[in-house]
């Protein structure tokens, strides 16, 4: 089998591909910082960074495959600067040192967010968007380094890039903001919602979609890895009847939530702590962000299923690991 370099192992996502690869039989090597860990894996560690070339270099020396899963995934920072330099930079590098190397495939995972959400169907691969649409940084510089992964397939490097929408399931250990909101939920921390909707999927499912995509994808081409479309009321609601605690009933207007973000992000901005109502989380939720995966059914194979198991692992997890 061929050696496959995973970025992003410590993490939720990444963590997943490593785990499906290692399982089918893949020599897994997972770059990591000095200051992380890889977790529950049997994989080959290598300290790196993707702001600094040289460690790459010697991260990617005599791989096949590369899946750079990693980003810096943050709704606010006191430094947004951060976001860019690990994001878009990061991908330059790693893109480059893939390059160098050789590397017989690349597997990009993007986000949801790159996608356009036209106002009376559902989104996909094919609706426009500019960085002008994006709302906030973590969105503008996953957009750039998007355009990063694109460039570099039109220029002959073996690329396919995904767009997971949001993955819930066990093993989630920041937790990611899709993860909060299931964690405050559990400590009843969520007293009301919003009117806003997510495409939400299995964490498993969208590990299985990259390894579809480095088999079965074309270069330079995009690809949504997503499941069901849901309000947020009912995402609560499945949390209640999986959770057995009661779900909010207070809608709260988005004027009223934009107010918070704008109190709690200033603030947060001030005293350098994470604010409760990210400002940026908040505009993102102006829109529901519901999309279509029909393009990966059709062209890789991606079959979800319900993310009813997944929810469920996630409460279980959360739960045995003391978040809740």
């Amino acid at each position: 089998m061929p050696t496959t370099l995973v970025t992003g192992a410590s993490g939720f996502l990444g963590w997943h591909v490593a785990r499906l690869l290692s399982t089918r039989g893949y020599r897994v090597r997972a770059l990591c910082r000095p200051t992380s860990r890889i977790r529950e894996l049997e994989v080959e560690p290598v300290t790196g960074d993707l702001r600094e070339p040289d460690s790459l270099a010697k991260a990617v020396s005599g791989c096949d495959l590369v899946f750079h899963v990693a980003a810096d995934y943050r709704l606010w920072s006191k430094n947004p600067q951060d976001l860019y330099q690990s994001n878009v930079e990061g991908t330059q590098n790693l893109m480059q040192a893939a390059e160098d190397a050789g590397v017989e495939r690349i597997v990009y995972t993007s986000t949801v967010g790159c996608i356009g959400m036209p106002r009376n169907r559902e989104g996909d691969e094919n609706t426009p968007i500019s960085i002008e649409d994006l709302a906030g940084h973590y969105k503008r510089s996953k957009w750039l380094a998007e355009q990063v992964a694109l460039e570099k397939a039109r220029a002959g490097l073996p690329v396919v890039i995904v767009n997971p929408t949001a993955p819930v399931g066990d093993h989630d250990w920041k937790p990611t903001p899709t993860g909060k909101i299931i964690v405050d939920f559990l400590r009843g921390k969520l007293p009301a919602f919003v009117d806003t909707g997510l495409n939400i999927v299995d964490v498993r499912d969208i590990a299985h979609g990259h390894l579809l995509a480095a088999e079965k994808g074309r270069i330079g081409e995009r690809y949504i890895l997503g499941c069901e479309n849901l309000t947020l009321e009912q995402i609560l609601s499945r949390l209640a009847a999986m959770s057995g605690r009661p779900a909010p009933k207070l809608k709260l207007p988005y004027a009223v939530a934009y107010a918070a973000g704008v109190v709690t992000t200033s603030w947060a901005n001030l005293t350098g702590h994470s604010p409760v109502a990210p400002l940026e989380g908040v505009k993102m939720a102006r829109k529901k962000m519901f999309v279509s995966h029909a393009k990966s059914s059709r062209e890789l194979g991606f079959s979800p299923g319900p993310v009813t198991g997944a929810l469920t692992r996630a409460i279980e997890w959360f739960r045995a690991n003391g978040y809740c």
